[in-house]
């Protein structure tokens, strides 16, 4: 199983970005200063004297706290500061991609007062008032997450699982989702989905469920039916899956890139790293994009339609290089239901791509035509 451990460093792009005090630390303990280095979400406000002092011509600090001392001698050094942003209820520039307890921080006093149903609130009042500089913080925070994904997943093999937000608790498909992500897991991939609930949460259950014998799967599909969807309420749902994580600690590791574009659906409890982005179609794009070892499309609606195509067009023109696998499960649903299926054909047809797509009727096909495929 990929071992997805952020605290892992990442210099191979990434050597003049600093993400945490021990790394600003060890910068500095090597007397070269912080000329042009990114020192970013880093809490430096003991860290004013080293400031005062120190190089830091072409030094860019995002959302650092410091000293008002200290940000007038950096800047008088040659370095641009992005204060942080007050009143937020998020971080537009963090360094990491956050973890279900950052996004259910208060979900005892109800899901409302947690970051992620605030941050969804003031996406919702800055749309509809339009402030440029609300979008702009937007922006910033989304390419913020998708550079703390890009050296979370560095050198991961990544399948993404795709699939309707409908998929019930205690179903048997729900189950049958949860089965293929945690085989997947087993066979060593990195589970990547769109972090919602239904197929999506199910997959990453399944991930998590991956180092446990078999029956640990079996007992948490139990308490998790229970509260079978997140209506009509969302506490009753999430506090479900936090049951499940408390009784079995220290799962498998996987990864969940929701939205709060579709904020009604709130992310699942069961991705270890979760990616959220204010805007849907980066959210969309990078999801597949980062699926570098391919896509099972579960049964979904216009969702997962989209997700079909969007996958299907960079692998058709081969604009990401080589073309990916695609596998389609459920033959009645992607031939009769929505036939996506018979237009994904033809598209391939003559082309790279065409050896790389499969239909299977049962979830439990997938892995394997995943690996068929794949060669």
């Amino acid at each position: 199983m990929d071992d997805l451990t952020p605290a892992q460093p990442y210099h191979a792009a990434h050597d003049r970005e600093i993400e945490s005090l021990a790394e600003f630390d060890e910068v500095l303990a090597r007397g070269a200063g912080l000329a042009h280095y990114r020192v970013q979400a880093v809490d430096l406000t003991d860290r004013t004297d080293a400031l005062l002092t120190v190089g830091a011509t072409g030094a860019v600090f995002l959302g650092c706290p410091m000293d008002d001392k200290a940000a007038t001698a950096v800047r008088a050094a040659g370095a641009l500061v992005f204060p942080p942003v007050p009143g937020l209820p998020f971080d537009p520039y963090r360094a990491s991609v956050y973890s279900p307890d950052d996004l259910y921080a208060g979900l005892s006093d109800g899901y409302g007062t947690t970051p992620d149903a605030l941050a969804y609130a003031w996406f919702q009042r800055t749309k509809a008032d339009g402030d440029i500089f609300a979008s702009m913080l937007r922006a910033v925070h989304d390419d913020a997450v998708s550079d703390a994904v890009d050296e979370l997943l560095a050198g991961a093999r990544v399948v993404g699982v795709m699939g309707g937000h409908a998929m019930a608790r205690g179903t048997e498909a729900y189950a049958g989702a949860a089965r293929l992500g945690r085989e997947l897991a087993r066979a060593g991939f990195t589970v990547a989905t769109g972090g919602g609930p239904g197929a999506m949460e199910a997959a990453n259950l399944g991930a998590y469920a991956a180092p446990f014998a078999d029956a640990m799967l079996e007992e948490a599909l139990l308490l998790l039916a229970k509260a079978p969807s997140f209506t009509p309420s969302i506490e009753e749902w999430a506090r479900a899956a936090f049951e499940v994580r408390e009784r079995w600690p220290d799962g498998g590791a996987s990864v969940g890139i929701p939205t709060w574009f579709y904020g009604h659906e709130p992310p699942n409890a069961f991705a270890a790293h979760i990616a959220k982005y204010f805007a849907n179609a980066t959210r969309e794009d990078g999801l597949l994009a980062r699926s570098n070892a391919g896509v099972v499309f579960l049964p979904g609606a216009a969702g997962t339609v989209q997700e079909v195509f969007d996958n299907a067009t960079p692998n058709y023109y081969e604009s990401r290089g080589e073309p990916t696998p695609m596998v389609l499960v459920n033959e009645a649903h992607w031939t009769e239901k929505l036939p996506a299926w018979p237009l994904l054909r033809a598209l391939a047809r003559g082309r790279s791509m065409e050896s790389r797509i499969t239909l299977v009727d049962r979830i439990e096909d997938a892995p394997a035509a995943l690996k068929l495929i794949r060669g």
